[in-house]
């Protein structure tokens, strides 16, 4: 299977931008493409007119249904395994599996997209590194590029390591057009020490998939995709 697994050094790090990036890139150059996120949280939060929930924005970036994209949804922003308790809905790994598998058939490529981190329960004993791990697909990691990004970034890379996964690359964002000394050294020292390609991706205005897909394309998608 061709695509990528996204996940991130933290929440709130971009993941989502990241993914639907990629998605629509590969998009607009001719592929099918599928996007899976397994679980969704934080839809009571009040809406942003530039930058709609995460199922919806990479729905509109693969051209899919967000209803397909996200199989699981909750209201409350906290963590997927606490949102599924709290909606007396604990989450089965066996159904996300079989989500994904079934979104993945009809596309030539597939972007998947963790909750968090690596180490994010989505079930009391079931972690986004797992069902990372239950894909087979290439890791992608959001990092910010400021202060602290390296020992979040290589400690992601450790943990994804130790579990047998593949890292393709790092993407740092949002990048400046104009990075500062720490921005630029942060990215080489995590290069370097992390012994990972390490790419970045500007800040966008708002979820538009034709700013989306221009961010992406600029990314080393066929080499990190295969």
């Amino acid at each position: 299977m061709r695509g990528c697994f996204v996940t991130g050094t933290d929440t709130g790090v971009g993941k989502t931008v990241l993914a639907a990036s990629i998605a629509a890139a590969l998009r607009a150059g001719g592929e099918r493409v599928a996007a899976f996120k397994p679980v969704v949280t934080g839809l009571d939060e009040p809406a942003d007119r530039d930058w709609p929930p995460d199922h919806v924005l990479l729905a509109a970036a693969a051209g899919s249904d967000p209803a397909a994209v996200a199989p699981v949804r909750f209201g409350p922003p906290v963590s997927p395994h606490l949102a599924a308790e709290l909606a007396g809905e604990p989450l089965d790994p066996a159904r996300l599996r079989a989500a994904f598998a079934a979104v993945a058939a009809d596309a030539d490529v597939v972007v998947a997209e963790g909750v968090g981190g690596l180490l994010v329960p989505l079930a009391r004993d079931w972690l986004v590194r797992d069902f990372a791990r239950d894909t087979g697909l290439p890791l992608v990691i959001a990092a910010r590029p400021g202060l602290g990004t390296i020992n979040h970034t290589l400690l992601t890379l450790a943990a994804a390591r130790a579990a047998g996964l593949t890292v393709a690359g790092v993407v740092l964002g949002p990048w400046p057009e104009a990075p500062s000394t720490i921005e630029a050294d942060n990215r080489a020292t995590i290069e370097r020490l992390g012994a990972v390609e390490t790419a970045t991706l500007p800040r966008l205005r708002r979820g538009d998939p034709a700013l989306l897909a221009a961010a992406g394309a600029a990314l080393p998608l066929a080499r990190w995709l295969g």
